[in-house]
């Protein structure tokens, strides 16, 4: 195909993904999210088209630039840098001028000025070291072994078996088993090696022949031309100002030394030959392990196992810094007791006890010997036991070539796992993720383990069953993934379209042969996710205390994050002691229900307001109703108090009204909003709370509820250093813990875009 062809190929291609970000009307459901991948394929079976497919996208976004086009930025930006993370034959100069728009983008508000510094970052790096962002790419997602680069990922793809179908299960994993039964670590040393060598060299480099080289090779001169070209990378990326040229003649040497001089000769000789198509290097898929959801506690099960694996590998001496009993059974963390006979009266001493023994005698050596349990103090950094700061110093991975993430969050450990969850399934399974998400920062209260070495970040894709035409349950159950597609084109356009095709692979017929799988749509949709989706988008958790008619029943506790629904029961107290003030309320449909709740206020000054009223229902929603009221989903950076949270109230209110017919009611929906809210039933009538859909997360008999916005779990160690201060600044530190609201992320590719 001649050059003016695939230009204009490719060139058409970029316009059907900017008319997609673009158009008013969605597309037809089986070309959603086509163009993109269809896109990265091009350029994946031909790598020569890499370098026209970067003039294109710069092109068209320094056209947005000046056409102040914003919506399409990001996208644009993203899928250049998909692009060059994978490519070979990019030249310096078209790599100069990327970084130097990401320069300019550095005046926008976030999240363009956010994106565009992760990206100038990482291109400097690749500029004059090429292939660092392929190598650590897959270095880390493949767990190869490497001491200069010691990072590790892996994905946990989540599925809750009993909210998606057993044939969605079944595809996805035999399409995920497919992908990952050729990815081999030898195959991902070869691509390391090979990609390195081609994106250094350029056209000096044989490709065919030196694939076909590395293809024969044993697995120990594998694993040297493997450990000699990452030292070369890493090495001249950590320099302060690396150069160019000295990794260029490094590489010339390793390339010299696998091929033979004379091979590596005839390559510099080319002259006007013309070349043959370049060899595809692909870029392997994350390693994804596939779960079925079980309980909450599956998640913390699974970190942990995670950490430990990697850690019983190689144990250094930043592991000394902490305490691991966070690895531990409980039983083992178990101390004997000893029986103090001390009265605590000093006349009961014996003679001689208030004298300090003498340095060496026998009572020193016997106390230092028998000392046993006791709790070795660790010096924490200021803030390091509040939840606020467990996010850790923002930007200190750009420095050390860490993925993504934070560096060190404890002085001497350092962060080396990222562990992605994605979660599939609807807003009942998100509703299952924060409960187990609240569990595990609980526990890290209690065993601080997972924190200061693992990067946690959460993925969703939405899978909601087939839409019935006379049902409205789907728009239900998609809610948050309704908000996530108004907040972030991209993710509409990449995630949210994902769902027909996954019901549409369930449907195909099974192949157990698992080596003529080709071209995995919804893997590699899934891929491009987990890479490039690096902005959370927060939601505020919601914690409710729940209190039942019979007063024997201990109160419950539990948390939501999408929608607390409550209903009126027909049953009633089973008691018949009611005032007489109350004997007659409970006539006509509905109940009677005294609401205490803050009022929300521009002025965010506290106001309670009460009222009585006659409902028939309420319903309690954290999402905001509209993509301008996202005050709760902002980045803990903000600072956001908790009079900023809002839960969005509709109230179904019961109005009476006589006639000379009778009497008859009718039902007008009230709304509200506020941060806390009580609500108790004055009449017969008791509640059913169903929280996030969940028909398992359902509480009969409720006769009085609370809601507040759930709080970051308060460590022990802090609650401690709080008792320890005087009134004035231990109401001051309870304050300040207070204003902390529970926050979880969920990573989309630009998070809100104002």
């Amino acid at each position: 195909m001649e050059s003016s062809d695939v230009d204009l190929d490719l060139q058409r291609s970029v316009h059907a993904v900017l008319r997609e970000l673009s158009a008013q009307a969605p597309a037809l459901p089986s070309n959603q999210g086509m163009w993109r991948w269809s896109l990265h394929k091009k350029v994946e079976r031909d790598p020569g088209k890499s370098p026209a497919l970067v003039r294109i996208l710069l092109r068209e976004l320094e056209k947005a630039e000046s056409e102040d086009a914003r919506h399409v930025i990001i996208p644009l930006l993203h899928t250049l840098m998909y692009v060059l993370t994978k490519a070979t034959g990019i030249t310096e100069e078209l790599h100069r001028r990327t970084y130097a728009f990401c320069t300019r983008l550095l005046t926008l508000p976030a999240p363009y000025c956010t994106i565009a510094l992760d990206c100038a970052i990482r291109l400097k790096t690749e500029t004059a070291v090429p292939g660092t962002l392929y190598q650590r790419l897959v270095i880390a997602e493949q767990n190869l072994t490497s001491e200069l680069y010691p990072y590790r990922e892996r994905v946990f793809l989540f599925v809750d078996p009993e909210l998606v179908s057993p044939s969605v299960c079944s595809a996805l994993l035999l399409e995920i088993e497919a992908a990952q039964g050729q990815q081999t670590p030898e195959a991902c040393m070869r691509h390391v090696v090979s990609h390195a060598l081609q994106a250094a060299l350029g056209e000096a480099c044989e490709a065919g022949v030196l694939q076909r080289k590395l293809q024969t090779s044993s697995r120990r001169a594998l694993e040297r031309y493997f450990h000699a070209v990452v030292a070369a990378v890493e090495q001249m990326a950590s320099e302060p100002s690396p150069s160019r040229e000295g990794h260029l003649e490094r590489l010339e040497e390793i390339y010299c030394s696998l091929l033979g001089p004379a091979e590596a000769a005839r390559g510099r000789c080319v002259g006007d030959r013309p070349q043959a198509q370049l060899p595809s290097i692909p870029l392997p898929s994350p390693h994804i392990t596939f779960h079925l959801w079980t309980d909450e506690e599956q998640l913390w099960e699974e970190l942990v196992l995670f950490l430990r694996l990697r850690s019983q590998l190689r144990l250094s001496a930043d592991l000394e810094a902490l305490d691991l009993q966070g690895f531990l059974p409980d039983q083992e963390l178990a101390r004997a007791s000893v029986l103090s006979t001390d009265s605590g009266i000093e006349r009961d001493l014996p003679w001689g006890a208030d004298e300090p023994p003498t340095p060496g005698s026998p009572e020193v050596e016997r106390a230092v010997l028998r000392r046993k349990g006791g709790i070795k103090k660790r010096v924490w950094p200021p803030d390091i036991l509040m939840p606020g700061s467990w996010d850790g110093p923002p930007g200190l991975h750009r420095r050390i070539g860490r993925p993504s993430g934070d560096g060190e969050l404890l002085p001497g450990v350092s962060r080396l796992h990222t562990a992605r969850v994605l979660v599939l399934g609807d807003d009942r399974m998100l509703g299952r993720l924060a409960r187990a998400y609240h569990s595990l920062r609980k526990r890290e209260t209690q065993k601080f383990c997972l924190t200061p070495r693992l990067s946690l970040q959460l993925y969703y894709i939405p899978v909601l069953a087939p839409e019935k035409p006379t049902a409205s349950r789907r728009s239900e159950l998609g809610e948050l993934a309704a908000f996530l597609g108004r907040a972030d084109p991209w993710y509409e356009s990449v995630v949210n379209t994902l769902c027909p095709a996954i019901r549409k692979l369930a449907e195909m017929p099974l192949s157990l042969d698992t080596s003529q799988t080709v071209d995995p749509f919804i893997l590699d949709a899934i891929t491009y996710y987990v890479r490039m989706g690096t902005q959370p988008i927060y939601f505020q958790i919601y914690a409710v205390k729940i209190f039942f008619s019979d007063l024997s029943q201990d109160p419950a506790e539990d948390i939501f994050l999408t929608e607390l629904k409550v209903k009126i029961q027909d049953s009633k107290f089973p008691r018949d002691s009611l005032s007489p003030r109350r004997r007659g309320v409970a006539e006509g449909p509905g109940a009677e229900l005294s609401i205490c709740y803050q009022k929300a206020l521009l002025s965010h000054r506290t106001r309670e307001v009460t009222v009585s009223l006659r409902a028939a229902g309420l319903v309690l929603k954290a999402l905001p109703a509209s993509d301008t009221e996202g005050p709760t989903h902002c980045p803990p950076t903000a600072a956001p108090d908790i009079d900023h949270t809002c839960l969005n109230i509709s109230v179904t209110e019961v109005v009476k009204t006589s006639n000379l017919a009778g009497r008859s009611f009718s039902t007008v929906t009230n709304t509200f909003r506020t941060a806390n809210i009580q609500i108790q039933s004055q009449d017969q009538r008791l509640l059913t709370l169903l929280l996030d859909k969940d028909s398992c997360r359902m509480y009969r008999d409720v006769a009085r509820f609370e809601v507040a916005p759930c709080p970051e779990p308060c460590s022990e160690a802090q609650k401690s250093k709080v008792l320890g201060l005087s009134s004035h600044q231990e109401e001051m530190e309870r304050t300040k813990a207070k204003a902390k609201p529970l926050l979880m992320p969920i990573n989309t590719f630009s998070g809100i875009v104002q």
